[in-house]
């Protein structure tokens, strides 16, 4: 990881650096921009009464490189702060603009899985793009093939540099890898992999949205560590049943990395009642202060997304920067 603030060279004529946070993630925000050397932009939200905003730059970005940092949770709003800002800084001459969104809200709608129903991931790439946003940089998406929704580049962050240096501080002599359903199979794959580790599938069988029926275990997990690995954590179902059964099968603890917390409902109670020993998280998504949260340990996206922000300034390769984190 960073240590400290990253030491910029400045060629001559080089674009200026301008970082704007929304009012969804500004605490994650202020980290990145203190990780990146550089304050915030100053940038206001008014508020209507009826719940219009009309978000104001307080200082100019013309012919900047502008990054926007906003993760789209609780979508609506945030999402619509976003194309607002962005909007903003397009018709003020802004060179180039970045939208960061940690947390790429509606990915789980990436296609037509039943008759009349959106895509809606698509939708708010036409969106964003409709905006004028120039570039997108996130992290884990719900499905890679969301990159192709865009006309324009996107730099894809995995959380794999985030968790995998915090992983090799563990004891893993006895782990196996999993995930909580097939679909995240992939991702746990390659921590086994990575790691030189077993891998145990979870089969979850649905009965609607957000409500798991029952989860079917493939392989033996008798007396071993299990570490779940997935992209989101939203009502917490499919993670504690998915831990209540592996405990169930023999397991000695069971352990999740989830990359976002988006912790709907009962979730935080579910997760603090279930066999799961601990929750990792990373800070794509501010924690709810009024929950119980005892088994929830954040890492931080920061120090990745300003190295991030800062290669892109230099056109560096992205590639490289994951390489240097999973090592």
């Amino acid at each position: 990881m960073l240590q400290g603030k990253i030491r910029h060279a400045h060629p001559p004529r080089q674009r200026q650096v301008k970082i704007f946070a929304g009012t969804a993630t500004r605490r994650l925000a202020e980290d990145i921009a203190r990780h990146y050397g550089s304050p915030l932009g100053k940038l206001t939200l008014q508020r209507f009464s009826d719940g219009e905003m009309q978000p104001i730059i307080e200082e100019s970005v013309r012919g900047a490189f502008v990054f926007f940092i906003q993760s789209t949770f609780a979508p609506s709003d945030n999402l619509m702060e976003l194309l607002l800002m962005i909007d903003a800084a397009k018709r003020a001459s802004a060179g180039y603009i970045t939208a960061v969104i940690p947390y790429y809200g509606y990915a789980r709608q990436d296609r037509k899985d039943k008759p009349r129903v959106p895509i809606s991931a698509k939708l708010v790439a036409d969106l964003l793009m409709a905006a004028g946003a120039d570039r997108i940089m996130t992290m884990d998406l719900h499905a890679d093939q969301i990159q192709g929704f865009f006309d324009f580049p996107v730099d894809h962050l995995t959380s794999e540099a985030v968790f995998m240096p915090w992983l090799k501080k563990q004891d893993l002599s006895n782990v196996v890898f999993s995930s909580p359903d097939v679909g995240g199979v992939k991702r746990a794959r390659a921590y086994a992999k990575h790691f030189g580790c077993d891998l145990v599938i979870c089969d979850k069988h649905r009965v609607r949205a957000n409500e798991v029926a029952s989860i079917t275990v493939i392989g033996n997990v008798e007396g071993k560590e299990v570490i779940l690995i997935d992209d989101l954590v939203d009502t917490a179902g499919t993670l504690c049943t998915a831990a209540d059964e592996l405990i169930r099968r023999g397991a000695k603890s069971v352990r999740a990395l989830c990359t976002h917390p988006v912790l709907s409902g009962s979730a935080y109670e579910r997760i603090d009642n279930s066999a799961l020993q601990s929750l990792v998280v990373t800070d794509t998504i501010p924690l709810k202060q009024d929950r119980p949260r005892d088994k929830i340990q954040v890492l931080s996206i920061a120090p990745l997304f300003a190295e991030a922000i800062h290669v892109t300034h230099t056109f560096e390769s992205i590639s490289d920067l994951f390489q240097r984190h999973k090592m």
